[in-house]
């Protein structure tokens, strides 16, 4: 059975030591083995489901086109200053360590940025974002209605503070990765915010 919603809550109240625009938040090291899938930090909960966005060419990307794969799910803005570069970029240099030693298994490994801005997110804002990273990171928009379902299915918190007189604002949102099983399920969070070993170690530890 899915564990309670009371995991899906309590990483939304996390947000507070989780604000993208505050401070990184802290995580777990993770195993250098593999372990059971059940040991992982999200395995049967209620984080993650179905939605329908926009990709980089405009074509509509549902949750169910990435069936059989495993999923790193990252929410963030392209407008971001200090924490999603980051964030992503060691998500991606975890995603590139591991496909170095595990070329097969990284074929069936797709990175996922989500934005929690569509307002300035394009999609070509979005593709100027993903190709300082890497030409395997799949970039995500769409409507605020269509953002704001999948952003509540992983349970994100996000908030657009107060608008400059200029019209640039940041968004405080939770830094998180998402390790998402083949069939979609949530297995374990992803320490995007310490290095790219650490996330490597996590996706040996799970992707099978």
């Amino acid at each position: 059975m899915r564990k309670l919603s009371s995991l899906r809550f309590a990483l939304f109240c996390a947000a507070a030591l989780a604000v993208a625009s505050c401070s990184p938040r802290q995580s777990s090291t993770a195993a250098n083995a593999q372990r059971p899938l059940s040991e992982g930090q999200l395995y049967g909960s209620t984080i993650g489901g179905a939605f329908e966005l926009t990709s980089t060419d405009g074509e509509t990307v549902r949750w169910t086109d990435f069936d059989g794969k495993w999923r790193m799910v990252y929410f963030g803005y392209a407008y971001c200053p200090d924490v999603c570069p980051f964030d992503v970029q060691r998500m991606m240099l975890g995603y590139n360590a591991f496909a170095a030693k595990n070329p097969r298994l990284a074929e069936d490994v797709v990175p996922i940025f989500i934005t929690i801005d569509p307002e300035r997110d394009t999609p070509q804002v979005i593709a100027d974002f993903t190709e300082n990273f890497s030409d395997d990171l799949v970039g995500l928009t769409g409507t605020q209605e269509q953002i704001d379902v999948a952003a509540d299915a992983f349970a994100v918190y996000r908030k657009k503070r107060e608008v400059s007189e200029n019209g640039g604002y940041l968004m405080d949102h939770t830094n998180i990765g998402y390790l998402m099983a083949r069939d979609g399920e949530p297995v374990a969070l992803l320490s995007v915010d310490k290095s790219g070993e650490t996330v490597a170690q996590e996706l040996a530890t799970w992707v099978r």
